[in-house]
């Protein structure tokens, strides 16, 4: 997980510079596994969120609230009694576990001085918060853990604390290049599993981004590696944990255009390809990249259904379209029956009865020599009837199925786009606009008396940085809505060629573009479409006078016939968002 020992211990740093000999003014319980502490420290007040939750286990300083219970859990009433207005005499990580421990003085009910322990264990889903006495004896825990459930700790009111040391790892911060290699060299495991299962604190990313650094990859086998390599992996090894001992962290979060991907305290030079956004402190990359990554979450799990519904109705219009192209291919021999029942008509008089066949000169192809199968039953003309009456069904089978592959393939694209809509979606109003273009296409049944959806969202406004506006749809209605009410007859329109994707404007100031804002925009309609996560995209782009759409064809779908190109990288970091609903 990426809450590692490092990010651990540079939110103790961080804690250590607001809270200790600080005052905890407040508790509360918000969760059941979780505490919200109002710390007084040196710089003000700060709440500190501590969650032990088995599938998201945080810890950070905030400026939110979040609601309590009307009545306190005991957990949380027990701690108000012991160390509310208690003072913070030390925070502290054992070794480079994932464990943070703050020792707190506070009076007791006779005035005298007590000490107390808070124990925070983020280890996933044995995760805990615990609190103890001087004597390091379990007073309670937000979850009690007994024998039962786990045979290696008891974690109940009365028995002693202890750290279990299950794994046997090392500590990374003492050890040298001698005991390094030999580790190393010891396990059958691959390079990145080697280093994150042998030392304390180590996650799988902080072990492939050791890797990365050194030019090895994580995936071949420990023992593969020679001394030299060993070496190289030490020091970069050594360079990434000196950021502990030396208090020089630099917490960042890594993203995939507007998506968080990853966290460190560290820089990531293995994600060099994605955007890396520098915060001020650990507490701001934890609460802006789960805030953020619970949005993605949200937004993928209500589109779920609106995704089935688009990938079924998908799946039934290809196999119709590879049908009716099967379909289309069989009409393909209407002309050879059409030519049978010329040649009957022409020569018939000379086929003897009963005859199986007519060999005659084909004076469609340069009077080369033709067979045509007969009927011995019938009769030269009735042959020929049956010959000009297969020509005919399959010719009109040939008229209904080049409409009907145009349908197919208007019904694909437009699913199609729809999908990648569905893919940009970033709010639930960009959600409820997609829903109810399937309603009005048919794909969704509206219900009786649902009335259509009356909200309307902004497309995405960019600004380049010399002013130029550029303006991004974000589903069909909206592409339909910025191309043909918005921009105006100068301005110009970029899409990706030969892919779905959003409708791109830029808004024409006086005169020429420079070419940098085509190249934005070009970076805009290729990030924007199916095309993002590659390389480069090619695209299109023209005046918007030049831009047509045909009738009754369905929204988004346009054309053009004289257009510029470009290839452009799918990558909008340097662009500034100004609004995007």
């Amino acid at each position: 997980m990426a809450l590692d020992g490092i990010v651990i211990s540079n939110l103790i740093y961080d804690l250590n510079q607001f809270a200790s000999g600080g005052r905890i003014s407040k508790i509360a319980q918000p969760e059941t596994d979780e505490l919200l502490l109002t710390l007084k420290g040196h710089n003000g007040q700060k709440r500190l969120l501590i969650s032990a939750s088995a599938s998201l286990p945080l810890m950070y300083l905030t400026d939110k609230n979040k609601p309590s219970p009307m009545t306190a859990p005991n957990f949380c009433m027990l701690l108000r009694k012991h160390i509310a207005n208690g003072r913070i005499t030390k925070i502290y990580q054992p070794g480079l576990e994932r464990i943070v421990v703050f020792e707190i003085e506070h009076l007791d009910d006779l005035g005298d001085l007590r000490h107390k322990k808070l124990i925070a264990e983020l280890m996933g889903k044995h995760s805990n918060i615990i609190f103890c006495d001087e004597q390091d004896k379990i007073i309670d825990s937000i979850k009690h853990i007994s024998a039962q459930v786990s045979s290696v700790r008891e974690v109940l009111p009365g028995r002693t604390y202890f750290i279990p040391n299950t794994a046997q790892k090392e500590d990374p911060l003492t050890c040298d290049e001698t005991s390094f290699c030999q580790l190393i060299l010891s396990k059958p495991m691959t390079l990145s599993k080697t280093l994150y299962t042998s030392y304390t604190g180590i996650s799988p990313l902080i072990a492939n981004e050791i890797c990365y650094r050194c030019k090895l990859d994580g995936d071949q086998p420990a023992a593969s590696c020679n001394e030299a390599e060993i070496r190289q992996l030490y020091i970069s090894f050594c360079a990434v944990l000196s950021c502990v001992s030396s208090h020089t962290y630099a917490p960042c979060i890594i993203k995939r255009g507007k998506e968080p991907v990853e966290f460190s305290s560290v820089a990531l030079k293995e994600y060099s390809d994605l955007a890396s956004v520098s915060c001020d402190s650990i507490s701001e990359v934890l609460e802006t990249f789960y805030a953020e990554k619970n949005i993605f979450t949200r937004i993928r799990q209500k589109s779920s259904d609106l995704r089935r519904i688009v990938t079924t109705a998908l799946e039934r219009n290809r196999k119709k379209y590879a049908l009716q192209q099967k379909q289309m291919q069989d009409t393909e021999k209407r002309e050879k029956y059409r030519i049978y029942g010329e040649m009957l008509h022409t020569y018939g008089y000379g086929v003897e009865p009963e005859a199986k066949e007519l060999v005659c000169e084909n004076y469609y192809d340069n009077n080369k020599e033709i067979k045509v199968p007969l009927d011995p039953a019938l009769s030269p003309a009735e042959n020929a009837g049956r010959y000009f009456e297969r020509y005919n069904k399959l010719k009109r089978t040939s008229e209904a199925l080049t409409k009907l592959l145009v349908e197919t393939k208007s019904d694909i694209e437009h699913l199609e786009s729809i999908a990648t809509a569905l893919d940009l979606a970033v709010s639930e109003s960009d959600l409820a606009q997609i829903k109810e273009e399937l309603v009005e296409y048919g794909y969704i049944k509206r219900k009786s008396g649902q009335k259509k959806s009356g909200k309307k969202n902004r497309p995405y406004h960019y600004q380049t940085q010399d002013g130029y506006d550029i303006y991004v749809g974000k589903n069909n209605f909206q592409n339909d809505e910025l191309t043909f009410k918005f921009a105006e007859g100068n301005d110009w329109w970029f899409h990706a060629k030969g892919m779905p994707g959003s409708h791109v404007i830029v808004k024409t100031k006086t005169g020429d573009l420079p070419d940098h804002v085509f190249e934005d925009a070009g970076r805009l309609a290729a990030y924007y479409s199916k095309g993002r996560d590659s390389d480069k995209v090619e695209i299109d782009y023209l005046q918007k006078k030049n831009v047509k759409k045909p009738n009754k064809s369905k929204p988004g779908f346009v054309v053009y016939y004289t257009n510029y190109s470009l290839t452009m990288e799918p990558d909008i970091s340097a662009l500034k968002l100004i609004s995007e609903s």
